[in-house]
């Protein structure tokens, strides 16, 4: 038995390379006193980096190997899960860096910034590889915990301490649901096992196949929180709004990302070869969400004040698109899913950067800061402008193919009127996002004073960041034949 655990650790090394950084950073952060504060704070980004890279690297050269389960089973090892944490990864060390560069957080808590924003992609990527519903729960709780405390870093802003409160009383109602239902699931199926779900429902009654219905429901409401979709979406403007800057960037990426490709697993390996009530009841579920998440989160988005309120709705509304490819249930709708969520990832990215240094200057993030930005920083409002016709799903840019790989799955299953209602929701969108392209434009600037935070530096890395959003609206193919070898490990 040792050996064997052994033998897993050795697959696990990604996970064990951030448990060892998470350690260290803690450790530099904890010894050294306030007269080097400094030398440490730069330590611990040096460390985080360092550690990041080296994640990347090991989870990199995993790709394409054959699919295997670990710890007796309870996680799993594929090229699926591995494409979604390499994403997560390189989201993480984007928010350190804006993180770092942002005044939204305070200068002494930056070190702890860090470290649990290291500690939440634990979590993170924990769900993506759980196998079994313990080890599900574990990374839920694990990455829910620590972003309960990021959210409130700013202890002295009313708003940060409300989001925190918030986030953590909706984050333990939702847990203590979604962990009734899965002791429900285990009651009637006496298994915990994701790959052992499908021959125990095989084997159930129509009289139990009814009973056990609810409690995928209750399991569901876990999951949908994490992704804030309808009707678990009502902590996530409130919690965008009150926390950091660079801390709402993270909760865009990072958990989000988590949640779908989780909820993807999950629908694939419970209901990829069943045919029962349980699965259909299941489709009708996500089919209702998501047509429910899309359409409340660009309706809500459209009479927002600030941006970062705006992007919150935005990014409920493009979980709801994610949850299209969910519904699927197959190879197609998990490669459009991954090609989503790397298109979304440098999409939101380059948003939440641009308004986090328009925030640094003038203190908040309304709309009308935005007046007449092209003037003064013109490539960071081409940037900008960019962007937001991608989120809108404009032609030619990645944002536009992504969704269409998403219309395409879901049409491919003949669900046509989920794909009307998407296409009609990415008309709503184009209202919000051109009113930020119009301010930036059409309207004078408030001032001639330029905004510090658009250095040549930050400037280049934005850029950076925004060439993926570009390129792979032209040169998608390559991308998507890496999501389509990305392979769910069913057993």
């Amino acid at each position: 038995m040792a050996l064997r655990y052994l033998a897993s650790i050795s697959h696990y090394i990604p996970e064990m390379l951030l448990c060892l950084t998470m350690a260290g950073l803690i450790l530099i952060e904890s010894t050294y006193g306030r007269e080097v504060k400094g030398r440490a704070k730069g330590m611990v980004y040096a460390g985080a980096y360092l550690g990041l890279l080296a994640t990347f690297v090991s989870l990199f050269k995993t790709m394409g190997t054959e699919p295997l389960q670990i710890f007796t089973g309870s996680i799993v090892i594929d090229s699926f899960g591995t494409l979604a944490k390499m994403v997560m990864v390189v989201g993480t060390a984007a928010a350190i860096y804006l993180g770092r560069q942002s005044l939204d957080i305070y200068e002494e808590v930056k070190s702890e910034f860090v470290i649990l924003a290291i500690g939440v992609l634990i979590g993170g990527m924990l769900i993506v590889s759980a196998n079994n519903m313990l080890i599900f729960y574990i990374g839920i709780e694990t990455l829910s915990i620590l972003s309960y405390v990021m959210a409130s870093l700013k202890k002295n802003d009313e708003r940060s301490s409300e989001a925190g409160l918030k986030y953590s009383l909706y984050g333990g109602i939702t847990a203590g649901i979604m962990l009734f239902g899965m002791s429900h699931i285990f009651g009637v199926l006496g298994t915990i096992q994701f790959n052992e779900v499908i021959p125990a429902m095989a084997a159930l009654t129509k009289t139990q196949s009814l009973i056990i219905m609810p409690a995928f429901v209750l399991f569901f409401a876990g999951i949908g929180y994490k992704i804030a979709c309808v009707p678990f979406h009502m902590w996530s403007p409130d919690v965008y709004e009150g926390s950091p800057l660079p801390v709402t960037n993270f909760f865009s990426i990072v958990p989000k990302i988590a949640g779908v490709v989780a909820l993807v697993r999950i629908t694939n390996t419970f209901f990829g070869g069943d045919t029962s009530i349980v699965r259909e009841t299941w489709v009708c579920l996500l089919m209702i969400a998501s047509a429910l998440t899309m359409t409340v989160g660009n309706v809500s988005a459209i009479g927002q004040r600030s941006v970062k309120r705006m992007l919150a709705y935005s990014s409920i509304s493009h979980a709801g698109v994610m949850l299209l490819g969910v519904l699927v249930i197959d190879d197609l709708g998990a490669r459009a899913i991954l090609f989503y969520a790397v298109t979304y990832l440098f999409m939101t990215l380059v948003a939440f950067f641009i308004t986090s240094f328009v925030q640094d200057h003038y203190g908040n993030d309304h709309f009308e800061r935005f007046n007449g930005l092209i003037s003064k920083h013109p490539l960071m409002s081409i940037l900008m402008i960019t962007v937001m016709f991608s989120l809108a799903g404009l032609p030619p840019l990645s944002g536009f193919v992504a969704k269409f790989n998403i219309l395409a799955a879901i049409i491919a299953k003949k669900y046509y009127v989920l794909a009307v209602i998407a296409v009609l929701n990415s008309v709503v969108s184009l209202y919000y996002y051109l009113k930020i392209v119009r301010i930036m434009v059409f309207k004078d600037a408030e001032s001639d004073e330029t905004i510090p935070g658009f250095g040549f530096s930050n400037q280049l890395v934005i850029t950076i960041m925004t060439l993926p959003v570009l390129l792979l609206g032209i040169f998608w193919e390559k991308l998507v034949v890496i999501a389509g070898g990305a392979k769910i490990f069913i057993q």
